[in-house]
C-alpha cells in the first residue's frame, strides 16, 4: 500500500518505540535473572526473551510502521508484549479474508491450523468506528526450530477514502495465564488509535476532520 495515512497509537508509559533485540533488553533480562534462584524460572525467562528478539526481527521482516513492546518485572513476574502496525492491501476482486491477511503480514502457523479459541467479531473503536477484531492464542514460527505461543489480537483499521486498504495493529504477549487482563490491555492500547492529517489533526471515518 503506497502513501500510507499517519495514524497515532498511544502506548502505555512501560513500554517503548525501540529495538527490542538491543541493551535496553539486555538489561531488563540480567534484572529478571537476578530475581530468581529457581532453575525452571530462569529457563522461562531465557525463553521468553529469545521470543522477544524474535518477534522483533520478524516485525522488521515483514515491514511493521511500528514496532514497540515492553519487558517489565513486577512482583507478580516478568510481562512481556509486542505491539506492531502492518499496512495491508487487499488483492484486486479479493476480500481481506484471514488466509489473504495471514498471508501479507507473514503470519505462519507450523501445521496451517486456526487456534482453536480464535474469535472474530465486531467492534467500535473510538476514533475509527465499527471495525473487525481477530482474537486467539497462536502458534507461530518465527524461525527454522522456533514455534512462539502467543495471545495476539489483530485489529483492522480501514483507511478513509482507500477501499480496500488496511493498518493492521497486531498486539500479541507470551504470558498466557494472564489472558483475561492481556487482551483487556490490548483493548484498551488498540482504541486509541486514530488517523491523522499531515499537520496533525485527526481524522473520521469518512475521510473528514470530525470538528470540520
Amino acid at each position: 500500500m503506497n502513501g500510507t495515512h499517519r495514524f497515532l497509537l498511544d502506548l502505555p508509559d512501560l513500554w517503548d518505540q525501540i529495538d527490542l533485540s538491543g541493551n535496553e533488553l539486555a538489561k531488563v533480562r540480567a534484572g529478571a535473572l537476578a530475581a530468581t534462584a529457581d532453575p525452571r524460572e530462569k529457563a522461562r525467562i531465557n525463553d521468553m526473551f529469545r521470543q522477544a528478539r524474535e518477534v522483533s526481527r520478524a516485525a522488521r521482516r515483514h515491514g511493521a510502521l511500528l514496532a514497540a513492546g515492553t519487558a517489565t518485572m513486577y512482583a507478580e513476574g516478568l510481562f512481556m508484549a509486542y505491539g506492531m502496525v502492518f499496512a495491508v492491501s487487499t488483492p484486486e476482486g479479493q476480500e481481506l479474508t484471514l488466509p489473504v491477511l495471514s498471508a501479507q503480514m507473514g503470519v505462519s502457523s507450523p501445521t496451517g491450523a486456526a487456534p482453536k479459541d480464535r474469535h472474530i467479531t465486531a467492534v467500535r473503536t473510538p476514533h475509527v468506528g465499527q471495525v473487525a477484531r481477530v482474537t486467539g492464542t497462536e502458534v507461530t514460527r518465527l524461525t527454522g526450530d522456533i514455534d512462539v505461543e502467543l495471545l495476539t489480537m489483530h485489529t483492522m483499521m480501514p483507511v478513509p477514502d482507500r477501499a480496500g486498504d488496511f493498518l493492521v495493529v497486531t498486539l500479541a504477549s507470551p504470558n498466557l495465564p494472564l489472558k483475561a487482563e492481556v487482551f483487556d490491555l490490548f483493548d484498551a492500547i488498540t482504541s486509541t488509535f486514530r488517523f491523522v492529517s499531515e499537520d496533525g489533526v485527526e481524522i473520521g471515518p469518512d475521510g473528514r476532520s470530525p470538528a470540520a
